[in-house]
């Protein structure tokens, strides 16, 4: 059983979403109390439902952190969990208040300046963080954009080259 939890546990930090109860030689163990609460926590976790981890967490605080390997990369997963819904939750604005993140992921303002600057230090997210006002505010240049400017340059490139080709063949 311990090695199932650990094997659920190394799954939500490589994020695969494999079913590891496809296997004949685990299906006996899915019903245990202990197993049950890991795969329901690794649930969460995939669909990124934040709230509902941590749920999972308070409910069976005893089933899942009295293993103390469990307990030391739990935090890692509230991180991983917060910096995606975090991500999903920023993606369609230009300008949200951080209070505002602050209440989707349920955690106090600091943390999420802090991951923000993680995010951003890490070019994950292109934004700014304005202290004063509480106020993450998106750039607005995005990979389309980037891309765009590209190809003007290579139309440029193209345009320059095919002069110098029409010049050369209007000589001879």
């Amino acid at each position: 059983i311990q090695c199932l939890k650990y094997l659920i546990l190394g799954k939500m930090l490589s994020m695969e979403d494999a079913n590891i109860f496809e296997a004949p030689e685990v299906k006996p163990y899915k019903q245990d109390p202990e197993i049950t609460a890991m795969n329901d926590l690794m649930m969460a976790y995939q669909r990124n439902e934040i709230k509902n981890f941590e749920d999972i967490l308070k409910r069976n605080q005893k089933k899942i952190m009295e293993d103390p390997f469990i307990r030391n990369y739990i935090q890692d997963l509230l991180k991983n969990i917060r910096t995606q819904v975090l991500v999903k939750t920023i993606k369609p604005y230009t300008r949200i208040k951080v209070p505002s993140i602050a209440a989707e992921l349920n955690i106090p303002e600091p943390d999420v300046e802090a991951l923000l600057v993680s995010l951003i230090l890490d070019k994950k997210i292109v934004a700014k963080i304005d202290q004063v006002n509480h106020m993450l505010i998106m750039d607005a240049t995005d990979d389309a954009t980037n891309k765009y400017e590209a190809l003007d340059q290579w139309r440029d490139k193209l345009q320059a080259l095919h002069t110098t080709v029409i010049n050369k063949i209007s000589i001879h």
